[in-house]
């Protein structure tokens, strides 16, 4: 069996790889590690594992940097963040890997080997269950295989080899899981997995292990579908006798229905961000908007992410990300996958949307709507919306009768609560409204009210016309406030204009 125990200090390390936009999975990785570090009064590091440069993305790299500044989950240690342990890019590292898989081949834990694709091929047709382990590796073309002299003649013609993990054979490699508890793989099952390519560059494998070593990472927390491999990055620790990092492995977070890993392709068909921010690489197929454009807070992104797969054990569930560092806790991240609820996501969003200042809210739709609309109309505008919508572009989308005339008027409640008989009604209390000294909230309503009560007239046969021929919708703030905000000139307009519109509604329907 093999054991190890937790370090002292701790240090984490968010590795994503830079070949494409951040998944918002990466973020939750990201986010518990920045958690958990930030918890224990520990580092937060981000390394760019870039070591497969066939998939390198240009722009992805930066793409990382910004959505976790988008977030707050600002690095100790990484690329542009400085840093004693750098460089913090793989690519940057390769002369720290060769000599690492070299000491394990001269140890007689690894070997070189020299299959071509055709031979690799080839095996797997004798045997589509092949892999390459200790069954195959005797027949296939590699330093167990060839002899002293051969071998030696192979290191010295120069030409290019992988080094293989060697297996041993029928181990059991037991590890101590923080979220999982212990998993045990026995190594009969397990590949031979390359640790150095032809090119010189490090596998995933070896570069993480090298990395997380030298960096002096304490704790290793990533997602689960990583615990396969696990088994052999702890042999490797052995093999260099190196203490290795306690591991955590974390849940998925599946798709809306709950069946299956989400996808970023799970965005464009259910209509959601699986992103964090857009991405755009000039390519109109893997163009992906994020929770940014989506209308989002990075806050409630944050708050409904750490919700996906841990809880705090509590009924609370607004946390800011102080409060999240402060609750924090792996023995809470649960095993099971955690469905994308994006119904829930928006309720987080609505929630912060409706704890920010009027006046930041403003500055965000400001490109959204006319330069006509100052600042102080534009955060009146925001106060008057925020607890009825649930992105910020539903602010300027679900209010647009802020900021401009109705272009539609809801006809069937028009049908349902227009009558004819009402017209003079409507027409004497335009006047009234035009006749107000101050025209605020308190006066309208103190005005309509007081109108509507000395003629003997309902509530209901009078303010929801007023209201569908000032907005054209019968949803929305309230009436008295919206006319504030509009103004005197401008609620008379509507009136009139907005009195005429239902009765040509009310004409068709009658046609």
């Amino acid at each position: 069996m093999i054991e190890y125990s937790i370090m002292s200090d701790v240090r984490v390390r968010f590795a994503p790889s830079p070949t494409g936009p951040l998944h918002i999975g990466g973020v939750r990785t990201a986010l518990y590690n920045y958690l958990f570090a930030k918890h224990a009064g520990g580092t937060f590091i981000l390394r760019v594992e870039d070591t497969d440069q066939n998939r390198y993305v240009p722009g992805a790299e930066d793409y990382i940097v910004e959505a976790l500044n988008w977030f707050g989950l600002t690095p100790d240690e990484g690329p542009g963040f400085g840093g004693d342990y750098g460089p913090y890019r793989q690519s940057e590292r390769k002369d720290f890997y060769a000599k690492y898989a070299i000491q394990m081949v001269e140890q007689g834990n690894a070997y070189y080997a020299w299959d071509t694709p055709a031979d690799l091929d080839l095996m797997r047709t004798q045997d589509v269950n092949a892999k390459y382990d200790a069954k195959t590796r005797v027949k296939m073309k590699n330093g167990l295989t060839l002899s002293a002299d051969e071998l030696k003649l192979k290191l010295e013609s120069g030409v290019k080899y992988v080094i293989r993990l060697k297996m041993p054979a029928n181990e059991d490699v037991m590890i101590t899981d923080l979220v999982r508890g212990e998993v045990t793989f026995n190594t009969q099952d397990l590949d031979d997995k390359v640790i150095l390519k032809g090119d010189g560059m490090p596998t995933y494998h070896l570069a993480n292990i090298v990395d997380d070593h030298l960096m002096k990472i304490s704790h290793v927390i990533r997602g689960e579908e990583w615990l396969s491999s696990t088994a052999h990055h702890v042999l490797m620790y052995r093999f260099m006798g190196w203490e290795a990092p306690q591991f955590s492995h974390l849940p998925l977070i599946l798709k809306p229905t709950g069946k299956g890993k989400l996808s970023k392709r799970d965005g464009a068909k259910f209509g959601l961000p699986v992103f964090p921010l857009e991405w755009n690489p000039g390519n109109e197929e893997e163009l992906y908007s994020g929770f940014r454009e989506f209308g989002f807070l990075p806050d409630a992104v944050i708050n409904f992410l750490a919700f996906l797969g841990w809880n705090p054990g509590t009924e609370q569930e607004i946390f800011s990300l102080d409060e999240l560092v402060n609750s924090f806790s792996i023995k809470r991240i649960v095993k099971s996958g955690a469905r994308f609820d994006y119904d829930k996501a928006k309720w987080y969003n609505q929630q912060y949307i409706i704890k920010t200042a009027n006046e930041v809210l403003a500055a965000m739709i400001r490109s959204e709507v006319s330069a006509d609309y100052n600042d102080e109309y534009l955060a009146k505008a925001c106060g008057l919306m925020k607890e009825r919508v649930e992105t910020i572009g539903d602010i300027p989308k679900v209010g647009d009768f802020l900021f401009g005339s109705p272009s539609e008027y809801d006809a069937k409640m028009i049908r349902k609560k227009y009558k004819e008989d009402n017209d003079p009604h409507f027409i004497a209390l335009t006047g009234t409204l035009g006749t107000l000294e101050i025209f605020d909230a308190e006066s309208t309503q103190s005005a309509i009210k007081g109108y509507i009560g000395d003629n003997e007239l309902s509530f209901g046969a009078i303010l929801p016309v007023l209201r569908l021929a000032t907005s054209g919708t019968m949803k929305g703030p309230d009436l008295f406030e919206m006319m504030e905000l509009l103004g005197r000139d401008e609620v008379l307009v509507r009136m009139r204009d907005g009195l005429n519109e239902i009765k040509k509604i009310i004409s068709a329907a009658q046609a």
